[in-house]
């Protein structure tokens, strides 16, 4: 196990991206690729990047010893006709399961969906595909290293 809070971070994010996600998308009536953590990468599929650092702090979140991180997940949906919708629904899950878990299983004090970015191909209907990317912010009181 690791022992960084960071590095927790980042295994709970995918975690919640594989779990609860997942579940959400297969909820949904509609066939939307799922989450998996690996290089593999098809139609099916999507293999989310995870990148974290650190934000800027409020004055109060200085004071009380608050760590405050920016953390992105981007995401590449293949074109298709539907790409546009997908990007939308995979949004929408990943939203409403860190609404269901904004702790993200105890490792942070809060995490919340800060930005959310829609980024189409540069030339419609040429194969390149769907951009989307989600910024969340991130909060750790004091030194609450890996559990």
């Amino acid at each position: 196990m690791s022992e960084f809070v960071e590095q927790k971070i980042i295994e709970a994010v995918k975690e919640l991206l594989t779990g609860r996600v997942n579940e959400v998308l297969g909820n949904w009536q509609f066939m939307f690729g799922i989450f998996e953590d690996s290089e593999f990468k098809s139609n099916t599929s999507i293999v989310p990047v995870v990148k974290l650092s650190g934000c800027e702090r409020t004055e109060k979140e200085r004071i009380i010893c608050i760590n405050a991180y920016s953390l992105t997940i981007s995401l590449t949906v293949p074109e298709t006709a539907d790409s546009e919708f997908f990007c939308y629904g995979y949004s929408s899950a990943i939203s409403k399961a860190l609404g269901e878990n904004p702790t993200l299983g105890g490792i942070v004090n809060r995490a919340i969906v800060t930005d959310t970015k829609y980024i189409p191909p540069k030339v419609a209907n040429c194969g390149q595909d769907w951009q989307v990317i989600i910024t969340l912010r991130v909060t750790v009181e004091g030194t609450v290293y890996a559990r």
